[in-house]
């Protein structure tokens, strides 16, 4: 082989593994990637080797008080108050977005949660934040915003001074045990091949802590300062997202922003609001399925009551499903008819058994107004490293929610497009592989 040849074998070699890089951008793709929080081309660092179940229960160790959080919302007068008591307790993300910020844009890895309104991020200077922080400094386009404007209510900012103006500073608490402050502030915010101006975002400048993501987070909820208000008419208040596998461990989800590229022939069901948790995603669960046998559930263990804030919600940061505690022991009531013990209990998960046994059990059925979710395997079972023991993976809703809700998680919704049409009070739910 001559040089030329060697040469051009090489250069097109080299230009191949580009090609295909996983980790990659995607200039012509208007998709942003959905990366879970410990794959490969995520920047946060996984914990130690474990097995998998524990490290699923170890994801969820969080969602308690995450639940604790939801069914504590409440909605909030946009008066100015010290701290944003709506907005108390949070579960560390389990998915991110690769995002940038200002101009030109830094680019910043933030959690999506479908359950918050607002966005943020720690900024330069920030005490007891990571490494990797926003420079406002660096940006053409950032500004400070002003306590007496109205988004300053919004996030419940800390009152303005008797006379004069001052920049809005706000504080809130996160994890059950982190809190941070911040000052609210706007930039341009770039979502793949789109540019949001002026983007009402809190810039952070200390932690305390160790649950705040270290990147940010972006709220994908329904108030008036999430990602779909202050889009506008961009996005026309429709998104859609299929999140991979925990154990993905390159860019394989999506989140898909706008009406445009949305699956046409999806099934759909009511999507509905509550004014006393107005941020949240409720959906009308009617019933359950283990196999072909319907699970007897009073309908008070599924009812929607707008103003209690009770029902079923659809929450891309709570791991494992979560069922009131009487619906959740009629469901695994059911299921060990089918199953074979004895049972025994890791972690959370309180019905684990054989393995083995695990291709001759029934799946579950989730049944919703106008659609039916049959959980594939995957999104059912959990199995230890050994693969000796599996468990079913559901689990009823802590004692300290003080409100009987539902939590449909993102371990069931794994493989699913999930579309949030907002515009026409929808929900659709779709099988999608995207592992």
């Amino acid at each position: 082989m001559d040089f030329t040849a060697t040469f051009l074998f090489f250069a097109l070699f080299i230009s191949s593994i580009q090609a295909v890089d996983p980790c990659g951008s995607r200039p012509q793709n208007k998709d942003l990637s959905v990366i879970p929080i410990y794959g490969r081309c995520s920047p946060f660092k996984p914990p130690k080797p474990e097995s998998w179940v524990d490290t699923v229960i170890n994801m969820a160790s969080k969602d308690p008080a995450r639940l604790k959080y939801l069914s504590s919302l409440v909605a909030q007068k946009t008066t100015a108050v010290p701290i944003a008591s709506g907005q108390q307790v949070l579960s560390i993300g389990n998915y991110v977005v690769k995002v940038k910020l200002g101009t030109p844009g830094q680019v910043m890895f933030m959690v999506l949660d479908t359950s918050n309104n607002v966005a943020w991020v720690p900024c330069s200077g920030c005490t007891g934040c990571s490494a990797t922080t926003f420079l406002p400094s660096a940006s053409s386009s950032y500004g400070s915003l002003d306590c007496s404007l109205p988004q300053c209510n919004q996030v419940h900012g800390l009152s303005c001074p008797a006379t004069g103006a001052a920049a809005c500073f706000f504080n809130q608490s996160y994890g059950g045990d982190s809190s941070f402050s911040a000052n609210l502030a706007q930039d341009s915010l770039t979502l793949a091949n789109d540019v949001i101006p002026n983007f009402a975002f809190g810039c952070i400048n200390s932690i305390f802590g160790n649950s705040i993501p270290p990147q940010g987070l972006l709220g994908m909820g329904r108030g008036p300062m999430s990602l779909l208000s202050q889009s506008g008419s961009l996005y026309k208040s429709v998104f859609s997202y299929c999140l991979p596998s925990f154990k993905s461990n390159y860019f394989s989800g999506s989140l898909k922003l706008g009406p445009a590229g949305q699956p046409k022939n999806i099934r759909t069901t009511p999507l509905l609001k509550s004014p006393h948790r107005p941020s949240l995603y409720y959906v009308n669960l009617t019933g359950v399925s283990v196999g072909r046998v319907p699970v007897p559930i009073p309908p008070e263990w599924l009812a929607f009551n707008p103003n209690t804030g009770a029902g079923t919600i659809i929450d891309s940061g709570t791991v494992v499903t979560r069922f009131v505690q009487p619906l959740y022991e009629a469901i695994r009531n059911e299921f060990v008819k089918h199953a074979k013990g004895p049972f025994s209990t890791i972690g959370l998960f309180d019905t684990c058994f054989e393995a083995k046994a695990e291709v001759e059990l029934p799946s579950l059925t989730l049944h919703f107004e106008g659609l039916s979710m049959k959980l594939p395997m995957e999104n059912t079972f959990l199995h230890t490293s050994a693969g000796s023991r599996a468990c079913l993976a559901i689990a009823p809703a802590p004692n300290n929610v003080n409100a009987a809700m539902n939590v449909i998680a993102n371990l069931q919704q794994q493989n699913h497009r999930i579309l949030f049409d907002v515009a026409n009070s929808r929900l659709g739910i779709s099988r999608e592989a995207c592992n």
